[in-house]
This record gives C-alpha cells, sequence and structure tokens, in this order.
C-alpha cells in the first residue's frame, strides 16, 4: 500500500501480544526493527513523510513469534512495554528479561 498525495489515509491501530520463545539461553521475538531518532529518517523506506522518525519492522522471521502473532514489515511500532525500553530510550531486543 503506498500513500497517494491528496487521497484519503486509513491508518489501522492494532494491538499485538508478542510471547517470546526460548532458542537455548535466547529469548527471541521473531522480528527486527529499524529507525527511531538516531536514524536518517529520508532514509526510512516504510513512510511517506520523511520526517518521521518511528520504528518500523524490517524483518519478520518465518513460524516466529512476531509471524504468529501477525506483525509484518513495514508495520510501525507505535508503544512497547515499558520495562522492555532501555533509560536511553532504545529498545534493544538482546535486553529483554524473562
Amino acid at each position: 500500500m503506498s500513500y497517494i498525495p491528496g487521497q484519503p489515509v486509513t491508518a489501522v491501530v492494532q494491538r499485538v501480544e508478542i510471547h517470546k520463545l526460548r532458542q537455548g539461553e535466547n529469548l527471541i521475538l521473531g522480528f527486527s526493527i529499524g529507525g527511531g531518532i538516531d536514524q536518517d529518517p529520508s532514509q526510512n523506506p516504510f513512510s511517506e513523510d520523511k520526517t518521521d522518525k518511528g520504528i518500523y519492522v524490517t524483518r519478520v522471521s518465518e513460524g516466529g513469534p512476531a509471524e504468529i502473532a501477525g506483525l509484518q514489515i513495514g508495520d510501525k511500532i507505535m508503544q512497547a512495554p515499558t520495562p522492555f525500553i532501555s533509560p536511553n530510550g532504545c529498545w534493544p531486543p538482546h535486553k529483554f528479561q524473562d
């Protein structure tokens, strides 16, 4: 779906709950993210607004928890539970806790 200037835009906001999967000693969610305040928003392939500093899903692992929950490449992350966000505002998957 692409944005066409002057045409109506539909935004769908859906709460998605992803349950971590244990693989050995690691807990995985099965997706990667890109974007954010420390990235060049003009390089964001998922937004027509080249000032958008949002966080977007860039990869979803086949059969992983994120795919099972319905997450798709290009989805914008609007909010994450605060225990998962580090004090500097980053959201590193390797710091998730059980």
